[in-house]
């Protein structure tokens, strides 16, 4: 439509002198028209032929989830995406010791901050829609690392059936690796014909500590092989099958997922063949177990880094690539080997004629490679309101291209003639989807930087389409703000998806269908003794009407196993008979539809202990954020000390709290960045945020006192949907909940407590005679600006604001012997934790009313009232002014839930005593 404008508004120019020529308007020496993506061409038969790929071939693709329960055929099922977040941890080599490419700024480091949207959002949204992703750094942020191997065999090492000995495979040698070491040629492989469905190699890796470990598997690719060798890991949710194509990606680690493994030996993973055949090979070499550490050697030092935050040039040495591939400046400049050597790696992936620049002819790995994409945030600052915005850089030049002087010669196509401004389109599908999106939801003056042709490395090596993205600047704080808010990398990364979809799509001439948002509404109950049942409601995505749920996968965990593979559904419930008693089931569901699969639900849980009392618990905790700001004309950034952020699940961008918030301080070195400039204490370590599955470890104290339970979330509490009167207590899980505003103010405030909707029903479910557990940080301040909600509090759960930040130790004492007994002395986390968020401004609150309800626990650097209980003549209530689920240890969670939930039961009563200077010494007896 813009090109047609333009030429319409010159024919106007031009007049009737010029109405019989024909026109032509020229941009890089081509028609303007050419520079249309053929997404955009509503005519088919105007779509530039050139640009779409010279052949299409249709083969297995390297891994498929065979426990899947759908395939989504208008996603990007047979897709290979090349894609990777960013810098690294590098070595200079000037300056003899590791470093960052990029500086402390704004609470993270561009290194591995576009690891936080490529990481836990963008490739799981690729991998969900189908495709088969592929990094050129550690996707595993678990730092333990187990490998399993031919060449070092023992115990955990089983073959059935007769294999035979290939040449040269995988050993793990002598650690650390100096230049030039490749682990993938100092070992063997196995082999042997498919013709046997009893013969297998078995891999049972000794597992350090219970978590999450990403399963890599490795082979020897031949085209003699079978296309779909079955690999089963065994792990703590049950067992998952994939179907490896073997015809391919030989000789480096090929990932199959992410799975809980329990501490020891009870995990393994198990290779043999699928369909058996008398003339093709399955192959076998060494499966590894997590992320583990840096182990590469430069002049003598190694990184002393997990291995996920260090540069590509280290990790591509460990996967096998060839030394042409990593090496390109022979040791003396690893910085300009890393941002080199991703492209070549991509080339490698594909092989001849695609192969690495200096061989073009090399082999390589025969992965059919789709599209490559160099995911960066820019420098730059503006002191304004509107943010630097997107950039997107592309190349309509090859390698074979004179840079210093193009016109002596230009490479304008890809090896096999499709011509290189299919790059162009990339980009602008990515970038229009980008800042569409953005400027929908978030800004709507979003700054849309243009696109520039241009010789970045990242941009011309890939002999397949290829961009590289400047999402926004990490140097602006503005932008910044935007950056540091999950739902913010949610969405931005939800756009990317879209244009490589929209562009892949286009390419092979194929429907697409966009895949769902979480589902919400969610409520786990149990019914009739035995029976569960799981109810949820469809989410529509407002900015894409092709995203809309057509079944639904729920997933299941058995106490604190893993989760299975999930069972498929069409409608929006799911009942399942025949539960054990006192085992806690857990749920998550996500929406599907032919474009793929959403991301989960929050998580919902219940157990069932025959003949006991019912508690609701409701997870209101849904919030996740940015950390606080400070924007004044002098000082500009992200303070701690007033709110750290709230991470969704967990964080792996910060690296410290920001200590200079001089708006005029000026950028000098890396090391002394000006504005933002942050500390890196903190840097590698993985912070903990709002996992959506609080009700489990609510739900296992109140199992431990002896009642069952079911959860709901407060929206399904809100909207009706929970019948309430066969609860005697509800437990509200308010965690860090706290009205937060958007990085602008383009739309009301996020995440408030007590919605008037939910107040409303907690005051229904108290006023016929229900009892509510309340514990959360922002309880009472986040109510202080609604006068309702202030009267609700006081009137109904009888508690009130005394202060904020009313704990820094997080230690807390009971002061009530009748309540709970013998004085009960128990910490809460308020910092860092590897296990849980930290709780690091908790409320102080008082009793509404003292002649009803009283203070019974205290914070203990300062008796600050920490909690209030209230009996009525209905129902009682206890407040908490911290969060419960960050209570350290089980045994006090489990001996206060105890507390609290006989005292709803029997018949305490209240009276009032006062000391002689006339304090309170109320107490609570029967």
């Amino acid at each position: 439509e813009s090109v047609e404008t333009m030429y319409r508004v010159l024919r106007e120019e031009l007049g009737n002198a010029y109405r019989d020529y024909d026109i032509t308007m020229y941009a890089t020496g081509v028609p303007i028209q050419t520079l249309i993506p053929n997404y955009y061409k509503q005519d088919r038969t105007d779509r530039d032929l050139e640009k779409l790929p010279v052949e299409i071939t249709r083969i297995e693709p390297i891994v498929r989830n065979n426990s899947k329960p759908f395939v989504p055929s208008k996603g990007l099922y047979g897709r290979h995406i090349a894609l990777w977040n960013s810098h690294g941890w590098y070595y200079e080599n000037s300056m003899h010791r590791w470093e960052w490419q990029r500086a402390r700024n704004f609470q993270i480091v561009e290194d591995i901050f576009p690891t936080a949207y490529v990481l836990q959002y963008l490739v799981p949204m690729l991998e969900n829609a189908g495709a088969n992703t592929f990094l050129p750094r550690e996707r595993d942020i678990n730092t333990n690392e187990v490998i399993v191997d031919n060449d070092d065999p023992g115990d955990n090492y089983i073959e059935n059936g007769t294999w035979l000995t290939g040449s040269i495979g995988y050993a793990t040698g002598s650690k650390p690796y100096t230049s030039g070491d490749n682990p993938f040629r100092f070992g063997t492989y196995r082999r042997r014909l498919a013709n046997d469905q009893f013969a297998s190699v078995e891999y049972i890796p000794d597992i350090p500590e219970t978590g999450e470990y990403a399963v890599y598997i490795s082979y020897h690719h031949d085209r003699n092989n079978v296309d779909d060798a079955r690999y089963t890991v065994f792990h703590a949710g049950g067992r998952s099958e994939f179907l490896v194509n073997q015809q391919m990606g030989g000789g480096t680690w090929i990932y199959l997922g992410k799975f809980k493994f329990k501490a020891g030996n009870e995990g393994k993973v198990v290779v043999q063949a699928n369909r058996l055949s008398q003339t093709r090979y399955i192959t076998t070499d060494a499966v590894r177990f997590g992320g583990g550490m840096g182990d590469i050697e430069r002049n003598g030092l190694i990184s002393e880094r997990p291995r996920w935050v260090e540069a590509a040039r280290y990790y591509l040495q460990y996967a096998g690539m060839p030394e042409m591939i990593y090496n390109i400046h022979q040791d003396t400049v690893d910085y300009n080997d890393d941002y080199k050597c991703r492209g070549e790696w991509v080339n490698y992936l594909k092989g001849a004629p695609y192969g690495p620049n200096d061989d073009r002819d090399m082999s390589g790995l025969d992965i059919p490679i789709d599209l490559s994409f160099a995911f960066h945030t820019d420098a730059g600052t503006t002191r304004n309101d509107t943010v630097v915005g997107t950039l997107m850089i592309y190349s309509r030049r090859g390698a074979e291209t004179d840079w210093r002087d193009p016109s002596r010669k230009e490479e304008l196509t890809f090896p096999d003639g499709q011509s290189r401004y299919v790059n162009r389109d990339l980009a602008d599908i990515i970038q229009t989807q980008i800042v569409d999106d953005i400027r929908a939801k978030y800004d709507p003056a979003w700054n849309h930087r243009g696109m520039w042709d241009s010789g970045y490395s990242e941009a011309w090596r890939p002999n397949v389409p290829a961009a590289l993205l400047e999402l926004h600047s990490h140097h602006n704080f503005l932008d910044m703000k935007f950056g540091n808010d999950p739902q913010f990398r949610f969405d931005a990364s939800r756009a990317i998806y879209k244009g490589m979809l929209r562009f892949l799509a286009t390419q092979y001439d194929q429907e697409y269908v966009v895949q769902p948002l979480p589902p919400g509404n969610i409520t786990a109950e149990i019914l009739h003794g035995r029976v569960i049942r799981v109810r949820w409601q469809p989410v529509m995505d407002p900015l894409e009407p092709t995203a809309v749920p057509d079944k639904y996968i729920v997933y299941t965990r058995r106490d604190d196993g893993g989760w299975d593979d999930g069972t498929l559904h069409d409608e929006t419930q799911w009942l399942i008979p025949a539960m054990d008693n006192n085992v806690i089931y857990s749920f998550k569901v996500t929406a599907v539809n032919q474009g793929g699969e959403s991301f989960p639900s929050e998580i919902v849980s219940v157990c069932n202990i025959p003949g006991s009392k019912k508690v609701l618990i409701v997870n209101g905790f849904d919030r996740v954020s940015g950390p606080a700001t400070l924007e004044t004309d002098k000082y500009l950034g992200f303070i701690d000390a007033w709110g750290k952020n709230v991470p969704d699940r967990y964080d792996l961008s910060y690296t410290g709290s920001q200590y200079d918030f001089d708006a005029d301080s000026k950028w000098l070195d890396d090391d002394s960045p000006g504005n933002g400039a942050s500390y890196g204490d903190m840097e590698t370590t993985v912070i903990q945020g709002n996992t959506f599955d609080f009700p489990y470890i609510h739900g296992k104290s109140i199992r431990a006192a002896g009642y069952s339970f079911d959860t709901a979330s407060d929206e399904s509490v809100s909207s009706g949907r929970v019948d309430l009167e066969q609860y005697f207590a509800m437990n509200i899980i308010y965690g860090e909940q706290k009205t937060t505003p958007w990085p602008k103010p383009v739309a009301e405030p996020r995440f408030r407590v007590f919605p008037r909707a939910f107040a409303d029903a907690v005051g229904e479910f108290c006023a016929m005679g229900g009892n509510v557990l309340l514990s959360g940080a922002y309880i009472a301040s986040d109510l202080l600006d609604d006068s309702e909600k202030i009267r609700f509090a006081e009137q109904v759960l009888k508690y009130k604001w005394r202060t904020d930040k009313a704990s820094r130790t997080g230690r807390v004492y009971t002061n009530n012997e009748t309540l709970f007994g013998n004085r009960m002395n128990f910490s809460f986390i308020t910092d860092f934790h590897p296990e849980i968020y930290g709780a690091e401004n908790p409320d102080g609150i008082e009793p509404a009313d003292n002649s009803t309800a009283l203070t019974v626990m205290r914070y203990g650097e300062n008796n600050i009232s920490a909690a209030v209980a209230y009996r009525g003549e209905n129902y009682s209530t206890m407040i908490l002014g911290f969060p419960f689920e960050c209570i350290d240890s089980a045994v006090s969670r489990n001996v206060l839930m105890r507390s609290i939930l006989e005292y709803f039961e029997k018949d305490f009563k209240i009276y009032e005593d006062y000391t002689k200077d006339g304090k309170q010494k109320s107490s609570i007896n029967n």
